[in-house]
């Protein structure tokens, strides 16, 4: 491992030794002999590294190269009196490890949220009556919709048919592939059907909440007047949504004290971990419905799990459905074929990828450079970037410890226009906001001199060296440390009583009195203001992680990647990236970083869909795909 990302990988050894160390411990206590204790230890040791980088699980094929020393493994581990049988004797529930049928090792807390959440998801995915006839629903798409494109089916109508009649709606595409389009055509007709439904927004993010409030209100605005009016005027985080109190994992709302709502939509899906998706479909009530946008293609969550790929990892449907979905978009029966599943999942009938793009074609330069990243196709996209045939992607080929020179200008004159704006309008949040929301320098990792640290370090002083420091009523306290007018931050903590969660976004400007406040969207198109002693932990936000800008957009991206190839630069991060642009890319990064990147796919080990399968199997009433909707 390189050594930007070093620190993070030594804390998370340190806390695997002392997990397995203590796991050993309980064992011994039980009486289990050394042999078993020494492969309890190894076992355990790697399970908690694996989560930290965001596995739930370890298939002990990671351990073991051979079926013969895998089942030897198995068998000492379940005789250590700390491992339960998923689904075995009644003395399980006390052991701290789980052991699957496919052999994969959990944590137990980590396997009750997969179960919990299976068996929730499986709960809400069912057949719901027919909204209305097909000719009603046909008639409802057209007020919702121009006229169909050139495709035979168009999958737009084709997920709002779909979302009309079942409780769960997975819509999985790119950037500018409609999924915002879609969900508000489909809150139009579902309003238009049942006018008195409470629907509520949301988002893992506050800036991925007020992105998707702004893109339903812009859709809305077509609307009747009667019916804009009914649609929500407000987005919020999950956290916010949920009820977070001030103790980490205390929520308002759950399973006894559901949500009052009938319509759910939550937008950058993929950014869902486990813990906080199961919490969120059990606070649903009963009656509601969910609806999942996001993309598959990008990174998962930073915390353990990978919930939107394997909730949308199935786009099959099954006969009866093409029928009548045929009937419900006028499109024919025979050109409804979704694309083959990454794996076949109880939820198939749920779920609709989006394949189209609007914001660019694939043929444009963002458009090529996303769908070779996506792909794979690293020789091809290497050899068209070196030919530098497009004025919209850049390519900097730095392998430098620190950004070169060349990498440092493009920095710098991305931010000119913000520090245009800071000067001209530190009174008005409006236009510094949108000037700061227009470029933004990504990283891949923290640490290091091509870590977020050390470019924000850098970009601090010399965007304060410009704006000429603080405030003029800033306090001696304030002038001699960052703060300084057009210092943009990112706040790191939820907390609850401010209304500030993790990923918010705030720029330091000046009050009426002088003295700096830090500036937040409020959420409804206002803005909020603090004094910046009472922020909670926070840093500066001129660089961002990818993994932090995930929701975001911006005009302008410089994605900046480690100087030597590093396993958490994979195919996700690196498409998770660009996508974040809507005009240009510029890449900073070694052919050598870049090729890695594109050939390194991501994986996080889970067992959800194995869940939901044997939810299925238990007779549960959600097996959507064998009834008629």
């Amino acid at each position: 491992m390189i050594e930007e990302i070093s620190g993070g990988a030594r804390a998370n050894h340190e806390l695997a030794r002392a997990l397995a160390v203590r796991v050993v411990g309980w064992a011994r206590a039980v009486g289990a002999a050394e042999p078993i204790l020494e492969a309890l230890h190894g076992a355990v040791e790697r399970l908690q590294f694996a989560l930290g980088e965001g596995h739930v699980c370890l298939p002990l094929a990671a351990l073991e190269a051979s079926p013969v020393a895998v089942s030897a493994l198995r068998a000492r581990l379940l005789a250590s009196g700390v491992v339960g049988l998923a689904g075995g004797d009644a003395s399980a529930p006390d052991r701290p490890l789980v052991l699957d049928g496919a052999d994969r090792l959990y944590l137990r807390r980590h396997f009750e949220r997969e179960s919990r959440l299976a068996r929730a998801l499986l709960r809400i995915a069912r057949p719901l009556p027919a909204s209305a006839d097909p000719a009603t629903v046909r008639e409802c798409l057209g007020r919702f919709f121009d006229t169909p494109n050139d495709d035979p089916v168009d999958w737009q109508r084709l997920a709002v048919a779909l979302a009309l009649e079942r409780g769960l709606a997975v819509i999985s595409g790119g950037p500018g592939t409609g999924k915002t389009t879609t969900v508000a055509a489909l809150l139009g007709c579902l309003l238009t059907l049942a006018p008195d439904l409470r629907i509520a927004l949301a988002a893992p993010t506050g800036k991925a909440a007020a992105r998707l409030l702004e893109a339903i209100g812009q859709r809305g605005a077509k609307f009747p007047e009667a019916l804009r009016a009914r649609l929500p005027d407000e987005a919020r985080t999950l956290h916010r949504l949920l009820g977070a109190g001030p103790q980490a994992g205390d929520y308002r709302h759950h399973a006894g004290n559901p949500l009052p709502l009938d319509v759910l939509v939550v937008d950058e899906a993929s950014m869902l971990d486990l813990s906080l998706a199961a919490r969120l479909v059990e606070a649903l009530p009963a009656h509601a419905r969910l609806i999942l946008l996001g993309d598959q293609d990008q990174l998962a969550a930073v915390e353990a799990g990978a919930v939107f790929a394997a909730v949308s990892a199935d786009p099959s449907l099954a006969p009866p459905t093409v029928e009548r979905l045929a009937q419900c978009t006028a499109a024919p029966a025979r050109a409804i074929q979704p694309p083959p599943a990454r794996a076949p999942t109880p939820l198939a009938g749920s779920v609709v990828w989006l394949t189209r793009s609007y914001r660019f074609a694939r043929d444009s330069g963002i458009g090529k450079l996303a769908a070779g990243i996506r792909e794979g196709h690293a020789d091809a996209l290497l050899g068209w970037l070196a030919q530098h045939d497009d004025v919209n992607v850049r390519w900097l080929d730095d392998d430098a410890a620190q950004p070169g020179e060349a990498a440092r200008q493009r920095m710098e004159a991305g931010y000119a226009a913000y520090v245009t704006a800071v000067r001209e309008h530190a009174g008005d949040p409006q236009p510094v906001f949108a000037a700061f929301e227009s470029f933004r320098v990504l990283c891949a990792i923290r640490g290091g001199g091509r870590g977020v640290e050390a470019i924000n370090g850098w970009l601090e002083r010399c965007l304060r060296a410009q704006l000429g420091g603080s405030a003029a009523g800033a306090s001696r306290e304030e002038a001699d440390s960052r703060w300084f007018a057009g210092r943009a931050l990112i706040v790191r903590r939820n907390d609850s009583l401010l209304r500030l969660f993790n990923g918010d976004i705030g720029i330091c400007l000046p009050g009426a009195d002088g003295a700096l406040q830090a500036v937040f969207r409020d959420g409804s198109g206002g803005w909020r203001r603090l004094a910046i002693a009472r922020l909670p932990d926070h840093e500066t936000a001129f660089a961002m992680t990818v993994h932090k800008s995930q929701g975001s957009e911006f005009r302008d991206v410089l994605v900046l990647l480690p100087a030597q190839p590093a396993r958490v630069v994979s195919r996700e991060l690196l498409y998770t990236a660009v996508t974040r642009a809507t005009s240009s890319v510029t890449l900073v990064a070694a052919a050598s970083v870049l090729d890695a990147a594109c050939r390194t796919p991501g994986e996080r080990r889970s067992g959800l869909i194995d869940r939901m399968r044997e939810c299925a199997v238990q007779s549960l009433p959600v097996r959507t795909e064998q009834l008629e909707v």
